[in-house]
């Protein structure tokens, strides 16, 4: 009997051994306690939203169709899937928003992939100066192309709208096809995410070997098979994560589609987010699957992976192919105009919009008078009853939008500093401990929610903290919580690509000398990688400054920029979205400026930048 009790006592001594052993090392503990809160913070929002889909909302279809005020009911996927408006509800917009993310897939990678190719691997003039603006529209905010598309090819004899530039200056009036609908859509937004191509595929034709090329030029194959057979398969990896990155942001993308007249799962959700509640909550996780979906293709293919090394260490030459004398000026110079009007001239379109007396209406210039141009949009103080104002002050003395803009500022501040931090101690943790599974858990759910279109994960978060228990709807609160969800992402990968060049031999060092875990991450670790873990921290700031689809179900007017840019437009008042626009762009071209001349990151560099 004692010999048994003995026994036990000396097992759960061991286990508790073990326990103290694995707590006593500060990754074992940021990764239970970040698999904890991301599971909580992701997985909660995902159940809340499902379990929307079978509650009855009092005053909406679902209370009309079952005679209930409350309870749960199937009957919202009932009516979304079978009835006579099923296809409008439900399949057309479904369709649209599958062919708007495919198309955007193939616009970017055709775009960027091309433009790679040119700054790397050709004689290219004005390389430098091309690499730097080609990542400006995925800077800017994701409608910015979208109103721009607007004003420079809408007419009143197509879209029934003021003629835009080229109506009005050449009297051309473009198809209803081009102005509106899937094709401006998927063209706009293939240019804004035409950046992310631009780096992946980059980055892997700059380090290409070019032994792999040269050994096929030599034995006489031609160019457009040498293309085919050995530069195309060796960016294939950098395709897919293109396509891994892009798709997810296209289909629950809401600006774009709302200003170009695009039906898709996004738009229709706002429509019907009133009426259609539990139906509107089915979309929703419509466009989360889609996510996860993409997320498991990607998995698939890194599993059966063929080899891809393009960097062997036995050739750093990279042979670039020569464009001619005039060549490489004359396609430089189409590129110039291309990203010219895709980089330079929404600023400057934007900054004219708001001395229009009617923004969006061109007129003036087909007659050549510019004697209406007006400022008071800008300075209107006292006299807020004049024309066109609907009681609104102007720009530089509107409370709501300095207010709104402060909003922002310390929406973006918090989410980066949280998100930065949640990251980089998850990239951290995760290449402690590269070959655990929970490890390997942890970091996929810090993962997931950059995959989740970002209306969904707006409306998810809606959903579970808009309710009589918890209501946080309209507070500062919620939006750095559902922020830091969504851009964790952002500095977990930064820090774990980082984390992971690092030999464990330097922190070790500091172990055997008894330093702290704190000064051993501050004094050590953190500087070495310092512009890696900036990254972590920047690329949520500059996100969400631009940010509307994840926001706008969050928030009112008045609160963050981007929202009270909504509200302006919806009231009409052109000029003050234009000029929202304008504060916008221009405080994320200062953001980044700044940081650049002050860390030296910058995102094209290491590509031709």
């Amino acid at each position: 009997m004692n010999q048994t009790a003995t026994l036990q006592a000396s097992k759960s001594t061991i286990f508790f051994n073990k326990v103290k052993t694995f707590f006593s090392k500060p990754h074992n503990v940021i990764l239970v306690l970040m698999g904890i809160v991301l599971t909580v913070t992701t997985v909660a929002p995902i159940i809340a939203i499902v379990e929307d889909t079978f509650k009855i909302h009092p005053g909406t279809i679902d209370a009309h169709l079952t005679g209930q005020a409350a309870g749960y009911t199937v009957v919202n996927y009932i009516d979304l899937f079978t009835s006579r408006l099923a296809k409008t509800n439900l399949w057309t917009p479904l369709l649209n928003t599958v062919l708007l993310a495919v198309g955007t897939c193939v616009v970017s990678i055709l775009f960027g992939g091309v433009f790679a190719f040119l700054i790397t691997r050709t004689n290219l003039a004005w390389r430098k100066y091309l690499s730097s603006i080609f990542i400006f529209p995925y800077i800017m905010p994701q409608w910015t192309l979208a109103v721009v598309w607007q004003n420079l090819f809408n007419s009143n004899a197509v879209t029934g709208t003021s003629n835009g530039l080229l109506a009005a200056t050449l009297g051309v009036n473009m198809p209803l096809w081009w102005c509106q609908g899937l094709f401006p859509s998927l063209v706009v937004l293939g240019l804004h995410y035409a950046p992310f191509a631009y780096i992946l595929i980059g980055g892997i034709f700059r380090n290409m070997d070019a032994n792999l090329e040269e050994a096929a030029t030599i034995l006489d194959t031609p160019k457009w098979k040498i293309m085919r057979k050995v530069t195309l398969p060796m960016v294939k990896p950098a395709i897919l994560s293109t396509i891994l990155l892009v798709f997810g942001s296209s289909m629950g993308s809401y600006p774009v589609p709302h200003y170009l007249g695009l039906t898709t799962l996004s738009t229709k959700y706002v429509s019907m987010n009133s009426k259609y509640t539990g139906e509107a909550s089915i979309l929703a996780i419509i466009m989360m699957f889609f996510g996860v979906a993409i997320m498991l293709l990607n998995q698939l293919s890194l599993t059966s992976r063929k080899s891809y090394t393009t960097v062997t260490g036995k050739s750093g030459q990279i042979s670039k192919i020569n464009l001619g004398r005039a060549g490489k000026y004359i396609i430089a110079l189409a590129l110039v105009v291309v990203t010219f009007f895709t980089s330079i001239f929404p600023i400057v379109s934007f900054a004219f919009e708001t001395f229009l007396p009617n923004p969006g209406d061109y007129s003036f210039l087909y007659t050549g008078d510019a004697s209406n141009l007006t400022t008071k949009w800008w300075v209107t103080d006292e006299n807020v009853s004049e024309n066109g104002m609907y009681g609104q002050k102007g720009i530089l003395h509107n409370e709501t939008i300095w207010r709104a803009f402060k909003g922002t500022i310390w929406v973006s501040v918090c989410c980066a500093l949280i998100a930065g931090t949640i990251g980089t101690l998850i990239g951290y943790a995760v290449s402690k401990n590269r070959r655990s599974k929970w490890a390997n858990y942890v970091n996929s759910v810090a993962f997931l929610p950059y995959l989740m279109p970002s209306i969904a994960v707006g409306v998810a978060f809606f959903i579970l903290f808009s309710n009589q228990y918890v209501n946080l709807f309209n507070t500062y609160t919620l939006l750095i919580i559902t922020g830091t969800i969504k851009y964790i992402p952002f500095a977990s990968r930064s820090s774990l690509n980082s984390m992971l060049q690092l030999s464990g031999e330097i922190e070790e060092a500091a172990i055997i000398q008894d330093i702290p875990w704190i000064k051993r991450m501050t004094r050590i670790i953190i500087p070495i990688q310092k512009s890696s873990i900036i990254s972590g921290y920047l690329l949520p700031f500059m996100t969400c400054l631009r940010e509307l689809s994840l926001f706008m179900l969050l928030c009112t007017q008045g609160f963050i920029l981007s929202t009270t840019l909504d509200y302006f437009d919806e009231m009409g008042l052109y000029a003050f979205s234009s000029g929202i626009n304008l504060i916008l762009i221009v405080t994320i071209l200062v953001c980044n400026t700044l940081v650049n001349k002050v860390t030296g990151a910058s995102l094209d560099k290491g590509i031709g930048g």
